[in-house]
């Protein structure tokens, strides 16, 4: 996993907390202008489907039988702010 301490992060645990506790069954993490925001996967336009960071169904994917901590969620918003630095934000 590639971090980036010295760099701003994009996309932190409260941002994944969001998309993990969202009410929307089809949450989507999209970074848009600078912000991470969270919202349902039909609300996401043709202008803003290549800023989609993840699904939730995706992240839901990478959690450990032990739950969502403070650490996990640091390790999913690692992975995920890298996501949005490899797509050139």
């Amino acid at each position: 996993m590639k971090h980036h301490p010295e760099l701003t992060r994009l996309i932190d645990r409260e941002c994944v907390r969001r998309l993990l506790e969202s009410r929307d069954t089809d949450a989507t993490l999209v970074y848009v202008r600078g912000d991470c925001l969270v919202m349902p996967a039909a609300e996401v336009d043709d202008a803003h489907k290549r800023l989609v960071i993840a699904r939730r169904d995706e992240v839901l994917a990478h959690l450990p039988d032990s739950g969502l901590t403070d650490r996990v969620l640091e390790d999913l918003a690692d992975r995920l702010d890298n996501v949005v630095r490899d797509l050139g934000a």
